[in-house]
């Protein structure tokens, strides 16, 4: 059966896939960097005052939350994780504003917070697995919710 032009995804669908794969990129990359040597990370942590179980939850956060915006599957919940990961990050660790790296750090963080929160409110769009799963009939009505 052939696809009709409307349902084939269009150009503001291939931009919302790139926009959710950029987005979800830092994620990803600082999160299998912290992975990659959690002796290091738990060390980088404790002398922020966190905890070991902080340092695997953050490290959960960013590739879990990170793949469900890059892959669009559960985005909304994984975009507004991310959102609020941001928002706590820029007010807990970025607010010495006579530092110019610190402030950039704070604007970067406030940006791609605005960026998560946009796709919270938007959703993945046609190139997602979300959009996938809402096509089939006898899914829990949480699910389907979610995936809306």
């Amino acid at each position: 059966m052939m696809e009709s032009a409307s349902s084939r995804p269009g150009l503001a669908d291939l931009i919302l896939f790139l926009g959710r794969l950029l987005l979800s990129l830092i994620f990803l990359h600082e999160g299998w960097s912290l992975a990659g040597d959690i002796t290091a990370t738990i060390d980088i942590f404790a002398k922020l005052g966190l905890s070991a179980p902080v340092a695997l939850a953050t490290i959960a956060l960013q590739i879990g939350a990170g793949l469900s915006v890059a892959t669009g599957f559960l985005t909304r919940l994984g975009a507004l994780a991310l959102a609020l990961f941001c928002l706590a990050t820029a007010l807990l660790f970025h607010t010495n504003f006579a530092s110019q790296n610190e402030l950039l750090h704070f604007e970067k963080d406030l940006a791609i917070a605005g960026g998560m929160f946009v796709l919270a409110a938007s959703g993945a769009g046609a190139i997602s697995i979300d959009r996938l799963l809402r096509k089939r009939a006898g899914m829990h009505p949480w699910l389907r919710a979610a995936l809306s």
